[in-house]
């Protein structure tokens, strides 16, 4: 892996983040780093499951394995959401 693509993944994990965040109906008590480390959990799950489906990797935006990261980071969100209120 070079520097650059460790930079996009935590990039493109933190928009998938904030976006699985958004979705997520309700209020999620976490703040903006855990969302974005979630987010990028999730970006590489997503990605790591896509490519065992099978789904083809394009130039341009791969939506199907974006959906899968936005379910999972919507998933992450609310898991971690949802350990965070039991402990208060």
């Amino acid at each position: 892996m070079t520097i650059a693509s460790i930079l996009g993944a935590i990039v493109i994990g933190a928009v998938v983040g904030v976006l699985g965040r958004l979705l997520l109906p309700g209020k999620q008590p976490i703040g903006l780093i855990l969302t974005i480390v979630v987010g990028i959990v999730a970006a590489l799950i997503g990605t790591a499951i896509a490519q065992v489906l099978g789904v083809a990797t394009t130039n341009g935006i791969d939506w199907i394995e974006l959906v899968m990261q936005l379910v999972l980071a919507m998933v992450g969100v609310g898991l971690v959401a949802g350990l965070k209120r039991s402990r208060v």
